[in-house]
């Protein structure tokens, strides 16, 4: 089994910044894809970020270029910096990583941003 363990959300005003942080602990072999998400109440959860073993990104385009996906392989950490929130940004953010066929999510982290 892997656990994962998110840190970092809380509250901010608009146009302000957050870093996520999400840390993989467990059976860990090779972790392919590290990805970030998130559901704002009566919402469907979808894909906020991605980013392979090899550092090849992908991002949801209400995001791109106001957030940025990073991995620290020798920690098994990957990180969501967030600039120029928005109050439609408010949700909370879970993390999935990708390991030889399963997934595996972490519990979540709430973001709130104010108007």
């Amino acid at each position: 089994q892997v656990q994962l363990v998110e840190s970092g959300g809380g509250l901010v005003q608009a146009g302000g910044s957050l870093r996520l942080s999400c840390a993989a602990s467990g059976r860990i072999f090779n972790i392919n894809v590290m990805a970030w998400y998130r559901q704002a109440p009566g919402k469907q959860r979808d894909l906020v970020a991605a980013i392979s073993s090899g550092g090849s990104t992908n991002y949801a385009a209400s995001v791109k270029g106001r957030f940025t996906i990073s991995r620290d392989n020798a920690k098994n950490t990957v990180y969501l910096q967030m600039n120029s929130l928005l109050p439609e940004d408010t949700a909370v953010y879970y993390c999935r990583v990708d390991q030889m066929g399963s997934a595996y999510w972490g519990r979540g982290t709430q973001v709130t941003v104010s108007s």
